[in-house]
């Protein structure tokens, strides 16, 4: 039986940032707009923490079921570790999916938007097909493209649209920049682990990619949030706030592009998380300015 450290441990706290980070840009845009609603913002922080949770505990399971995670470098996994078994670590993430699919239905009634349904579902079928299934497409090299669309497009502009029921273009702007960050979690998380995964067969970007070209995806996903900030200070000027943030991106791109790998890369993960929930605080209060 897992302890609850374990089971804190396996949720993975540190993607965390991932999460929030959307939920807080998305409500910035609907503060800019005058027409933030507090309850409809923190119930779709909810779904995106228990969708972030949710998978999480899915690829757990999914990966560990495989295998994938019998040699594991990175942060402990239940399923992997033998903390939890398999059928434990399933009803954890699906109990999360529901969770997330509940409060959804929450904001659909509250919005009258019907289609939202769709994109739940949507998100949900993301989250568990990414290693879940017989052809998980996080094996294929697609998981950074989904996770730039759920955990930046979709988290952002579903953020916004719940609260002013309306989608104005700052929104779609502003979540480029935040897939992007969400992105570079997920490939140094990848870049970590690619000694592994190619072996068990799962070819991640990372693996297709290779180290070097990986090292220079990582700092250009870390480093065009500062440039789009930049960007889009003509129309939101204190958009451009988000640069302040720059300095906390040095040490992690320094770092990738000095050739860290395996445990090395732990720290590097956690300042990349960092540098998100940072950028993503100025970037908010850019947009509600």
């Amino acid at each position: 039986m897992a302890t609850p450290s374990q089971w804190i441990a396996g949720a993975r706290p540190r993607t965390l940032p991932a999460a929030v980070v959307p939920v807080a840009v998305g409500t910035g845009v609907a503060l800019g707009y005058g027409g933030a609603v507090w309850w409809r913002a923190l119930l779709a922080l909810f779904v995106a923490l228990a969708l972030q949770v949710g998978v999480n505990y899915a690829n757990d399971y999914s990966d560990g079921v495989r295998g994938t995670d019998d040699e594991r470098v990175g942060p402990m996994r239940l399923v992997g570790s033998r903390a939890a078994s398999p059928r434990q670590v399933l009803a954890a993430a699906l109990g999360c999916f529901l969770a997330a699919a509940a409060a959804g239905l929450v904001l659909v009634v509250a919005t009258g938007a019907w289609w939202l349904l769709l994109v739940g579902a949507a998100s949900i079928a993301a989250a568990w097909f990414y290693t879940g299934g017989s052809r998980p497409y996080g094996y294929r090299a697609l998981g950074e493209i989904s996770v730039f669309v759920f955990f930046g497009l979709v988290a952002v502009a579903g953020t916004t649209f719940v609260q002013l029921e309306r989608l104005p273009w700052p929104a779609l702007a502003a979540a480029v920049p935040v897939g992007l960050l969400s992105c570079a979690m997920l490939v140094v998380n990848n870049l970590r682990d690619i000694v592994t995964d190619g072996p068990a067969g799962k070819r991640t970007m990372a693996v297709v990619l290779g180290d070097a070209r990986t090292r220079t995806l990582y700092a250009l996903c870390l480093l065009l949030p500062l440039v789009i900030s930049l960007a889009l200070a003509p129309w939101h000027p204190f958009a451009a706030l988000g640069v302040l943030a720059a300095p906390l991106a040095i040490g992690p791109v320094r770092a990738v592009r000095a050739g860290a790998a395996g445990p090395a890369l732990i720290a590097t993960l956690q300042q990349t998380g960092r540098f998100q929930l940072v950028f993503g605080v100025l970037f908010t209060l850019g947009l509600a300015l």
